[in-house]
């Protein structure tokens, strides 16, 4: 498990690989999009970038050796559950009929995280289409002392959704209806196993956004999301999951449905039992519908790209961007130089910016296109006077968005295709972080082909 971060400190993802990826040069290719910001030593004009690529794709790793079972990479130990039976299978087929998954080629996929890091040997997956099947799973499996796995879209970079051993697999795939949504309130009412980019799509037809937003919302669940408490892109903004998911189904472990699926945004009444399940990964439970609050889609978005010449520039930044942005402030992510180079090494993306050490992507959202423009072009005016950035581009059109937001949420995709990802989410001073690498390296034995940094600002 990760360690949980102070707040208002960087969230900072370290990667350690050794050596398996085939070398590829980046090929530039012409920028399409944004204008260009001139800061010191900037000049106005063109870099290179790639062609516009799809927010929230989440394609598997290229570099794919064998990957060695948990069970024999780590010193696990099986608990004492029983062994899936030709009587069990005939069991589970009754309640899902046609929706058990015995093939092993069908079962590889499941088995294993996406970072390719961890392999469970599970024989076994169900595809229940409601929660009362998943009732009766959970409680012919509570019964029978059968191990099981939840998995959702299976996106996670921890193998929490991976089975450890030869647990059942309970795919939320099928549960993927949309219940209810309010034209009023913005409350979505859904099964959990919508993939988040539909559910986005649905909702901003309909004038709203997900208060959630990830790079893998291409294949995410909701309901694992939910699981997992997930932060992504849109915190700053909208907070937590637990404060913007409203209420849940849950299916507990001996087959009985808890309905705390309220649509009430003020529910003062008793015990405030969704709480336990958000963020549970599906220790207590299995979640099978989630009631969100959705909030009114902006009018307005604008997007720049910044290169920092330090660390501490960045921090800077971050703190001139909530003085002067306030309430249109909607997302600051920062990079380092490192990310940037793997991310044009390996999906071809070029740097819109001249080099620099860090980079910060900001968003803001807000209702009026000119009072946001005033602001932003007040706030960049600020940070490339004084130094805090060298260089900068600006994005005020969808796809141009989508350009620069795919250089930061693209960068696990990069590290992936690099080779193997050993990974750490900390929260220390930049000299004590980077004594642990090298402590770690000599504990460890590992040979760091790169060590890179890059998350949001709290």
């Amino acid at each position: 498990m990760m360690s949980r971060l102070a707040p208002r400190w960087p969230a900072w993802l370290f990667w350690w690989r050794a050596a398996c990826a085939q070398g590829v040069s980046a090929q530039q290719r012409t920028w399409a999009g944004a204008s260009r910001i001139p800061g010191p030593g900037g000049p106005w004009g063109a870099t290179g970038t790639s062609p516009l690529v799809r927010r929230g794709s989440s394609s598997a790793p290229s570099c794919a050796p064998e990957v060695m079972l948990t069970r024999e990479r780590y010193s696990v130990r099986r608990l004492p559950f029983s062994v899936v039976s030709e009587d069990d299978l005939a069991a589970l087929e009754r309640i899902v009929p046609g929706r058990v998954v015995t093939d092993p080629e069908e079962l590889e996929a499941p088995n294993v995280d996406w970072l390719r890091t961890v392999r469970g040997s599970s024989k076994v997956l169900l595809r229940p289409r409601t929660s009362q099947e998943v009732a009766h799973i959970l409680r012919y499996c509570h019964e029978r002392n059968l191990a099981v796995s939840p998995q959702g879209g299976n996106t996670g970079m921890v193998g929490g959704s991976t089975p450890v051993f030869d647990e059942i697999i309970v795919s939320t795939t099928l549960m993927n209806q949309i219940v209810s949504f309010h034209n009023v309130s913005g409350v979505l009412v859904c099964q959990a196993g919508c993939v988040l980019e539909a559910l986005s799509r649905y909702v901003e037809e309909r004038g709203f956004v997900m208060p959630l937003d990830l790079g893998a919302k291409g294949s995410c669940h909701i309901g694992g999301n939910v699981a997992t408490n997930a932060g992504g892109l849109r915190f700053l903004r909208y907070g937590s999951l637990r404060g913007t998911v409203l209420g849940l189904e849950v299916v507990l472990a001996d087959g009985t449905i808890l309905n705390c699926l309220t649509s009430l945004r003020k529910d003062n009444t008793g015990y405030d039992l969704k709480q336990l399940f958000i963020g549970s990964e599906g220790t207590l439970g299995v979640i099978t519908a989630v009631s969100i609050l959705c909030p009114p889609k902006p009018s307005a978005v604008n997007v720049a790209f910044l290169g920092c010449p330090g660390f501490a520039e960045v921090l800077q930044t971050f703190c001139t961007c909530r003085g002067m942005l306030g309430e249109i402030l909607s997302a600051f992510e920062f990079m380092d130089a490192e990310c940037m180079k793997l991310v044009g090494l390996h999906l071809r993306l070029a740097c819109p910016v001249q080099e620099s050490p860090f980079y910060v992507l900001i968003e803001t959202s807000g209702s009026g296109a000119g009072h946001d423009a005033e602001k932003l072009s007040g706030f960049l005016e600020q940070v490339l006077g004084s130094g805090l950035a060298t260089d900068g581009t600006l994005a005020t059109d969808q796809r141009r968005i989508k350009m620069l937001w795919a250089l930061r949420e693209r960068i696990t995709e990069a590290l992936s295709r690099d080779g193997y990802v050993y990974k750490y989410d900390l929260s220390l001073p930049l000299d004590r972080l980077y004594d642990l690498v090298s402590d770690l390296r000599a504990r460890l034995g590992l040979h760091a082909k790169h060590v890179v940094g890059y998350g949001h600002l709290e």
